[in-house]
């Protein structure tokens, strides 16, 4: 099991940029693609960026391509999701995740361990 911790949210002007970190402990991090999720107020879950084992290949849906960029640094055992250009659209509880694969992946069932989520808030 991985303990995952996040960091970063707060409020924020649509616009700007806010760096999120997770911070990982307990299962070796780095053998292990990484993802990030967010969940809006009476939505579902929806998948926002991933990164595989080694940071060599990263996958996101179209609703953020361009906009937000995943990274990872294994020996700090973290993972980073960089918001750029936030819309108005964007704000929820961002959660990371520790995939069961060292593969990045959309599928929310792929993902064996959450975080406890950190809180962004766009200002229009």
């Amino acid at each position: 099991q991985v303990q995952l911790v996040e960091s970063g949210g707060g409020l924020v002007q649509a616009g700007g940029s806010l760096r999120l970190s997770c911070a990982a402990s307990g299962r070796t991090f780095s053998s292990y693609a990484m993802g990030w999720f967010r969940q809006a107020p009476g939505k579902e879950r929806e998948f926002v960026a991933a990164i595989s084992w080694s940071g060599s290949s990263t996958y996101s849906p179209d609703s953020v391509k361009g906009r937000f960029t995943v990274s990872r640094d294994n020996a700090k055992n973290t993972v980073y999701l960089q918001m750029d250009s936030r819309k108005t659209a964007d704000p929820a509880v961002y959660y990371c995740a520790v995939s069961r694969y060292r593969v990045a992946s959309g599928g929310y069932d792929t993902y064996d361990d959450w975080g406890q989520g950190t809180q962004v808030t766009v200002s229009s």
